[in-house]
């Protein structure tokens, strides 16, 4: 599973014309499915995502996180976070297929919403994103248990 973290000041998310997910201060994050992903992955991330520390401080520190500041998270999926690139077009035979990273893109959704409040993109859609990343700060999170 792959996280792209961004922290932003503001996100939205729109299909077909129809904004689906927008936040203010909080996380962008784009999110990944591995071939081999569950729901172990997902849960580790979840917690992992909602304690970040990237937000600052009273000294201006990456000390807190987008619990502490009172803020959300737009996720958005993204199953070319597996494409592979040998040549010039990516491949993306390690990408979950559709079915089931749908299915984990549901249950990561309600895993997250269990710390902070969570808006979506929509699963297989063509999505425009919109961000003002504030910092810039971009965070790649990455879990893979081998059992």
């Amino acid at each position: 599973m792959k996280l792209v973290v961004q922290r932003v000041s503001h996100a939205s998310v729109e299909v077909e014309g129809e904004i689906t997910g927008k936040i203010d201060e909080g996380l962008m994050v784009l999110v990944g499915f591995g071939e081999n992903d569950s729901e172990r992955e997902a849960d580790y991330l979840a917690r992992k995502v909602a304690k970040l520390r990237v937000f600052p401080d009273e000294e201006g520190k990456m000390n807190r996180s987008v619990l502490d500041i009172g803020g959300k998270l737009l996720l958005v999926p993204q199953f070319t976070l597996y494409g592979k690139v040998k040549k010039y077009r990516p491949s993306f035979h390690r990408a979950m297929a559709p079915d089931r990273a749908t299915e984990l893109f549901d249950y990561f959704t309600q895993k997250c919403s269990e710390y902070v409040e969570v808006q979506t993109g929509i699963f297989g859609a063509f999505m425009k994103v919109d961000l003002l990343n504030n910092g810039p700060v971009t965070i790649l999170l990455e879990k893979e248990f081998d059992d």
